[in-house]
């Protein structure tokens, strides 16, 4: 009875050995699709930057007082830079404001208007929760074709092929200025969101929770201020 046990109990082991290999394996293949994909439509100069006419800033933290942590301090001041060099025209920050005391987009808006970016270049999506929901509507609702999003290098590979499979001339521009609190944290979990984001692409297909309005990027942004 214990010999029956023990190699069960061995049986099991091998079984789930080989599917956490198998899995990591899979997870591997899937992070070297998206970075080999996605690395050649990095700019890291600007003199050799496409002119496109919109730059999607991607949302992230925001504090209670309205001040914007450090990762999205840096990629908004690499967007206001895209605007200011006359590489963009128009700001799209996409981030969550889907409650009512936490509200990203207004707080990257006041940061950008307070920079000298013209209130009516900028755009707010309200509704960018997840990186795959921020460039689905930039194509939907805002009806852009063709962009640079700006986001950290850790998660600039990502945003760039989500982009281009769902049909957006996609660039990136990474807004790193410094070393980053939970570095390796973030590079962990950017490697099991580079997973799920390639199975979401190329197997389980779905619209973002919400669409709502066209706001044309060739009109007004301050429509989509409030």
């Amino acid at each position: 009875m214990k010999g029956s046990l023990k190699k069960r109990m061995i049986q099991v082991i091998v079984v789930l050995t080989t599917l956490f290999i198998s899995s990591m394996v899979l997870a591997g293949f899937m992070n070297y699709q998206i970075i080999n994909r996605s690395e050649k439509y990095w700019i890291t100069d600007l003199d050799h930057c496409p002119k496109v006419k919109v730059a999607l800033i991607l949302g992230a933290k925001v504090f209670k007082d309205g001040s914007l942590s450090t990762i999205l301090l840096d990629r908004m001041d690499a967007g206001i830079a895209l605007y200011k060099s006359g590489k963009v025209e128009k700001l799209l920050l996409s981030g969550d404001h889907g409650r009512v005391h936490y509200d990203e987009v207004s707080a990257m808006k006041n940061y950008a208007v307070q920079r000298g970016v013209d209130p009516q270049d900028i755009f707010l999506d309200h509704a960018g929760f997840r990186t795959y929901d921020s460039l689905y509507r930039a194509k939907e609702v805002f009806n852009i074709k063709a962009l640079i999003v700006v986001t950290q290098k850790f998660h600039l590979d990502r945003a760039i092929y989500t982009g281009r499979h769902l049909g957006l001339e996609t660039y990136g521009v990474p807004a790193d200025k410094r070393i980053y609190s939970k570095h390796r944290l973030n590079q962990l979990r950017e490697f099991l969101a580079r997973s799920i984001a390639f199975l979401e692409l190329h197997v389980f297909t779905h619209k973002p929770r919400y669409l709502g309005s066209i706001h044309d990027i060739a009109g007004d942004g301050r429509q989509t201020h409030n």
